[in-house]
């Protein structure tokens, strides 16, 4: 992956288009186009990991995109995002068609995103279930509020598909119990496979009696032979997913002109960017999912992915009091003499003046942009300043 020869971004390989059955694309049909259903639909997919949700998801995603200009995706999954990089909860407004094959990278800028800091939820529950709860909580409020829609200055309501992981045993179940309690959707999809013990339970399983909303309960099963499924199955092929987004992400910090094939390329270009200087002493320095010595702070943070932030951008909920994340950085160096961190991000100057937080997570940098000569990604030269 990290020799010269090694195409750029290249996913793992699949021989053909995902095949839909049938009764996938008249569920999603039906949802879209329930005359009965206003406002639009909010529909939640679930099931056991590879069952197909991330499929049936861009399926029901495209469908809606046919009836409505946009479209609210809740992206939950912070091992396997469908338009973030690894490590997020984000929350996105799609307004054009997302390729079916989900080997086709769809990176997307989220309209609010929070950096969770690791690829798996167990590392915090209760922190990802306040994320999710908080995102949706926003989508409500500025994208699904319908008690003046006959206002011609209001924004169209708008539909939402929410994708969830594959987390479905133990504290996963508890998570996707109170997220389907808060969130109230119209229609829920749960994916059944074999064997029966991976599956869900059928009907409403999160309902305690208080869920008042009518709910549409839709089961369809999984299909086995969903090359598009397959072809992320494998912990080694989710990986080399997962490192093709945090590369893409990156890659943005190049002009795009630039024509870049192979990872000793992108190493090299990457290398040789200014990073941007941060006033260290302006900064604080959040660790997620992990305590640090204190002396080892600066240390631990050279050469990891970082979330940027602004203490002043809280969401407006009781539920999170964490502020949302502007983007990502590598961390290539801390000068405590210069009262500077430097960083190398895609985010603007104009936003980087905003950042006062930096969080510290466990995401790593693919191992194919570690392996350069002096002077390399963390190499000191080059410095900018804001």
């Amino acid at each position: 992956m990290g020799g010269s020869r090694e195409s750029l971004a290249r996913p793992p390989r699949r021989c053909s288009a995902p095949l839909i059955p049938p009764i996938w694309a008249e569920t999603a049909e039906s949802i879209a186009y329930d005359s009965a259903t206003w406002p639009p639909p909010i529909a939640l997919v679930c099931g056991p990991g590879n069952s197909g949700k991330s499929t049936f998801s861009r399926l029901l995603l495209n469908t809606l995109l046919r009836r409505y200009k946009r479209v609210g995706y809740l992206d939950t999954d912070v091992g396997q995002p469908e338009f973030a990089t690894p490590g997020c909860v984000s929350l996105h407004i799609v307004d054009k068609h997302t390729p079916q094959d989900l080997t086709i990278l769809c990176l997307k800028t989220p309209e609010k995103c929070f950096f969770f800091g690791d690829v798996c939820a167990k590392k915090d529950p209760k922190a990802h279930l306040n994320y999710i709860c908080t995102l949706y909580d926003y989508f409500l409020i500025n994208y699904h509020q319908f008690e003046e829609v006959d206002d011609p200055g209001k924004a169209p309501v708008l539909p939402l598909v929410v994708n969830t992981s594959g987390w479905v045993k133990g504290t996963g179940y508890v998570t996707l119990v109170e997220m389907l309690r808060h969130m109230s959707p119209t229609h829920v999809v749960q994916i059944r496979v074999s064997p029966e013990s991976k599956n869900l339970p059928s009907g409403k399983f999160w309902s305690d009696g208080n869920q008042n909303t009518p709910v549409n309960v839709i089961e369809i099963h999984g299909t086995g032979n969903d090359a598009s499924v397959r072809s992320v199955s494998t912990k080694r092929e989710a990986r080399i997913m997962r490192d093709i987004r945090i590369i893409s992400y990156f890659r943005q910090c190049l002009p795009r002109d630039f024509k870049i094939s192979t990872y000793t390329e992108l190493r090299r270009c990457l290398a040789s960017i200014a990073p941007i200087g941060l006033h260290l002493s302006s900064i604080k320095i959040v660790h997620l999912h992990c305590q640090v010595p204190s002396n080892m702070i600066y240390e631990s943070l050279i050469g990891s992915i970082v979330g940027l932030a602004d203490s002043s951008l809280f969401p407006t909920s009781s539920r999170c009091c964490t502020p949302w994340c502007l983007g990502l950085g590598i961390v290539r160096a801390v000068d405590n003499s210069e009262d500077r961190i430097y960083v190398i991000t895609p985010v603007s100057r104009r936003v980087l003046e905003r950042v006062d937080l930096v969080f510290q997570g466990s995401v790593e940098i693919p191992t194919c942009l570690l392996q350069v000569e002096a002077p390399t990604l963390l190499g000191l030269s080059k410095m900018k300043q804001l």
